[in-house]
């Protein structure tokens, strides 16, 4: 898709982090946007400021995990603007802590948004680009998609899945002759809140018991990372570039390429697999955000 002005784009997590950075691209380069996220305040304050940039707004607070309000996304989309064009599958969570000690609800809270969001997202909006012959899903993996990293169990399952459901999704649209294009957005660390997920968890599901000691060591240690982390609006950038040259995997971190080569290195010759520490979605050569 190399024109994006007057087109359609949904954006799910659109209210903060790389949602919010991918809608405002969208927004200059003159697309009318559909925002979904599950934070009504953050959404509202979200669409005002894009709505400041001239581009016209519905936001409607959703949560993806709930099929039957995706359903009514979809429906509301549709019924305002009578088509859509991008479709940005983006909302989600982190957590995660020692595999065996995990519960239940630990890995709800991240496979629900995380992947059946991207999930609901795909079966909504993907018959509608198929009939049009137009279009370009863009679904948020990590690089935690590509690489397993120690005591993010969840998460790292999560976004296995998308990428994989990606994968699958776009060899289906190439079978089919469809001009749908696809991408997996896989970055390392970025400068988003995604670290105080907690805020997300439903009331009555206990987060896992952590020292005090640990959390704060924990705490200190990702916001080091964060300060140096990516910028939203570069992660922003690499996506709109990849839907217009139908790019299917978007890296955007430098070191990223080489974590991937380690792992299915490791695979082809039989290996042990490596042991990334959590400080490779960093990645070396990772550029700092403004």
């Amino acid at each position: 898709m190399k024109d994006l002005a007057g087109k359609v784009a949904v954006v799910t997590g659109a209210a903060s982090g790389i949602g919010f950075a991918m809608a405002e691209r969208f927004a200059r380069a003159g697309m009318r946007l559909a925002l979904a996220d599950v934070e009504r305040r953050a959404l509202d304050e979200a669409a005002a400021r894009l709505a400041a940039l001239g581009a016209p707004v519905l936001a409607l607070p959703t949560d993806v995990a709930d099929a039957g309000a995706m359903d009514a996304l979809g429906a509301r989309v549709l019924e305002r603007y009578g088509a859509v064009h991008v479709v940005c599958n983006n909302a989600g969570v982190a957590g995660g802590g020692p595999t065996w000690e995990l519960g239940t609800a630990d890995w709800e809270f991240v496979l629900r948004p995380n992947l059946w969001g991207v999930i609901h997202g795909v079966r909504v909006f993907t018959r509608h680009l198929v009939a049009q012959n137009e279009g370009h899903i863009v679904n948020t993996a990590s690089l935690a998609g590509l690489i397993s990293v120690p005591g993010l169990a969840p998460y790292n399952v999560s976004k296995h899945a998308v990428v994989t459901l990606s994968e699958t999704l776009h060899a289906e649209l190439r079978g089919a002759g469809s001009r749908v294009g696809v991408s997996v957005l896989c970055p390392g660390f970025v400068r988003t809140r995604i670290f105080e997920s907690e805020r997300h968890r439903p009331s009555g599901w206990t987060p896992r018991a952590e020292d005090a000691e640990v959390a704060k060591q924990r705490q200190a240690l990702l916001d080091g990372v964060l300060r140096s982390a990516m910028a939203p609006e570069q992660v922003a950038e690499r996506v709109e570039d990849a839907i217009r040259n139908e790019r299917f995997y978007i890296l955007t971190h430098a070191g990223s390429a080489a974590l991937v080569e380690q792992r299915l290195r490791a695979i082809l010759e039989g290996a042990n697999p490596p042991l990334p520490q959590p400080l490779s979605f960093a990645g070396p050569g990772t550029p700092a955000g403004d």
